[in-house]
């Protein structure tokens, strides 16, 4: 049986209908990798246990963090940039693969596990043009902001730390040669946020600095999660990937599962 690299994102395992099925994921081969694009869970030690089972299944578990692992509470000892360094090194020591590893290669593919995070860039057409505090004012009466606004943007500067991270992502990309795959919670592009029922949102989905990541870095397929909208779009003739499992309330209309991607199969 073919080696097969699996894709999964927005576990969301405090759910006990996600725990019951993420406990049942299996490879359909010994060799197979799991990647899991972010949203696993908020509290730290939970996150560190779901992989670590999954790393015991999976040949390969690769990780990249979305905003529910940033999630801090007031009285939490590690938030904003602390609590991803924890995740990190917890992560290492449990054998799951972090954006901060080397880029592990699947046949021909590097696998780039990102962490961009967003900066606000990203503005619906009723947006356009305002600057961040009015864009984000305008959401906060629509009543569609992310409890990001109280968990994780008091403790860092987020669109710094965006800018930081997609130099960083451009630097180790940069050194990559032949094709790749790019892993991200948050969309690189902006069209898969185009389809969400608030679009204000589309706030905290990303940035506009990733828009050429998918040609500049010869990419087979973008995968991200974040957006709880599981299909597949062609921008500029690049898939780009939902891979989201999202909430038990939201899986009638889309059965939830983890996605192989096609051509990423080697004997």
């Amino acid at each position: 049986m073919p080696r097969t690299l699996w894709v999964v994102s927005d576990l969301h395992v405090t759910w006990p209908a996600n725990r019951e099925r993420v406990e049942r994921l299996r490879p359909a081969d010994p060799g197979d990798w799991l990647i899991v694009a972010g949203d696993v869970a908020e509290a730290v030690d939970v996150v560190v246990d779901t992989l670590a089972a999954l790393r015991r299944r999976f040949s390969r578990v690769i990780w990249t963090p979305g905003n529910h692992e940033l999630f801090a509470r007031p009285t939490e000892r590690f938030k904003g940039r602390e609590r991803y360094d924890r995740l990190v090194d917890l992560l290492r020591e449990v054998g799951v693969d972090t954006p901060e590893d080397p880029y592990p290669v699947f046949g021909d593919v590097t696998v780039a596990a990102l962490f961009t995070l967003y900066d606000y860039s990203f503005r619906p057409a009723a947006l356009a043009g305002l600057p961040p505090a009015q864009a984000l004012a305008a959401a906060d009466t629509a009543r569609a902001t992310l409890d990001d606004v109280l968990r994780i943007a008091p403790y860092v500067d987020i669109p710094a730390w965006c800018r930081e991270r997609v130099a960083y992502s451009q630097a180790r990309l940069d050194e990559v040669a032949g094709p790749t795959l790019l892993v991200n919670h948050w969309p690189l592009v902006i069209e898969p946020t185009r389809a969400m029922r608030q679009p204000e949102m589309a706030l905290w989905c990303g940035t506009t600095l990733t828009r050429d990541f998918t040609h500049r870095y010869r990419a087979v397929a973008a995968v991200h999660g974040h957006l709880h909208m599981p299909r597949e779009i062609r921008v500029e003739g690049v898939p780009h990937v939902d891979v989201s499992l999202g909430y038990p309330f939201e899986q009638a209309h889309q059965p939830p599962r983890a996605w192989p991607l096609p051509g990423l199969r080697i004997p």
